[in-house]
């Protein structure tokens, strides 16, 4: 068995909204389908926003320029939550790879996963104020396109 399919088993087995998911018909070439309204993509949905809401009050406010902001509760609970973000992102692209779907959708949704550890270790390891605040506004970016990407209408292929 691949390491992807396994990966794929357990994660489904971990997560019922997971499982419905990977569950749906595959999709059809003529017909673009959205899937904002699965469980498992909502939740994707829900969680960025809510995430970016948190970014945005801390660019807002200056509260990432703060002594002792990195090791704070604030932050160490955010970042447990964006890694979380990031893995159920990485399922969503293992289930629209496993439905066969060949759509941006799919290859946007592991860039993500891929990228959010990234852009929150630069808010960690930005030197100063003028360069966390552009690590965060890059963070927030990241998180208001990971709702986009999911809520777009789908388009067909041209």
């Amino acid at each position: 068995m691949s390491c992807g399919l396994m990966l794929a088993a357990v994660l489904m087995l971990s997560d019922p909204a997971v499982a419905e998911a990977a569950a749906q018909p595959p999709v059809t070439a003529d017909a673009p389908v959205s899937v904002a309204h699965e469980p498992l993509f909502a939740d994707l949905v829900t969680r960025s926003g809510s995430l970016k809401a948190v970014v945005d009050g801390w660019i807002a406010s200056d509260a990432a320029q703060a002594e002792g902001f990195l090791t704070g509760a604030a932050f160490t609970g955010f970042k447990a939550q964006a890694a979380e973000l990031a893995a159920r992102d990485l399922q969503g692209h293992l289930v629209l790879k496993e439905r066969g779907t060949d759509n941006d959708l799919k290859c946007i949704l592991r860039g993500i996963s891929e990228d959010m550890p990234k852009k929150v270790a630069a808010v960690e390891s930005a030197a100063g104020a003028a360069e966390r605040k552009v690590a965060l506004e890059e963070l927030a970016y990241l998180l208001n396109d990971n709702v986009e990407v999911i809520t777009s209408p789908p388009k067909p292929a041209v």
